[in-house]
């Protein structure tokens, strides 16, 4: 499990092919990874990877093919959001995310608010129904706040430390971002499903 909370900026330095998919190599001098063992997780755009293999410099980590067919952002030279996986003993200063990306979204808006960005969502309708005003989101891996939905759009204010702290700000109509609703609209609607059932 994850915060949301964007701990490091990383670049995606080597992109192998295997076959099961792709071995990358992060690059991530900002990523505290002094204790970080072998088999840890690492969210990377919020996607939930394994290390493979960590030094200071960064680590490698495997993405299968079905991994690259539902997120996008593992291209060579690509900068990533990046957080090592919670503690218990750790602050929750977002919300609680998986790193099991539901669907990929497209930027369609970029719109200055003072020294806020305001930027406009379209999302698949598979991710969009669990998508709530003043609900979390999850955007490549940062928590956001929800400010507006409507049908299969929504959007988010974004204050200046995200926009500088994250790779969100160089976000761009037409970028595409992976999306992870918040898991209790998930369960929620699971529950819900078991009363309509006869």
């Amino acid at each position: 499990m994850f915060t949301g909370i964007i701990t490091a900026v990383g670049n995606i330095a080597v992109v192998e092919s295997t076959a099961g998919g792709v071995r990358i190599r992060v690059a991530a001098p900002g990523l505290q990874l002094a204790d970080g063992q072998v088999g840890e997780s690492i969210a990377v755009n919020g996607v939930c990877l394994t290390a493979i293999s960590i030094s200071a410099a960064g680590f490698e980590a495997d993405v299968s093919r079905e991994t690259l067919r539902c997120t996008a952002g593992f291209e060579h030279g690509a900068r990533v959001n990046l957080e090592r996986a919670l503690r218990l003993a750790d602050r929750l200063g977002g919300h609680l995310v998986s790193g099991h990306v539901d669907g990929v979204g497209t930027v369609v808006s970029v719109q200055p608010a003072g020294d806020n960005m305001v930027f406009g969502f379209a999302a698949p309708s598979e991710v969009a129904r669990y998508i709530a005003v003043k609900g979390s989101i999850a955007i490549n891996g940062a928590s956001l706040t929800v400010n507006e939905v409507k049908e299969l759009h929504f959007s988010v204010n974004i204050i200046p430390h995200t926009l500088a702290a994250t790779t969100l700000g160089t976000l761009v109509r037409g970028a595409r971002v992976n999306l992870e609703a918040d898991t209790v609209a998930r369960y929620v609607e699971r529950l819900n499903s078991f009363g309509t059932q006869s």
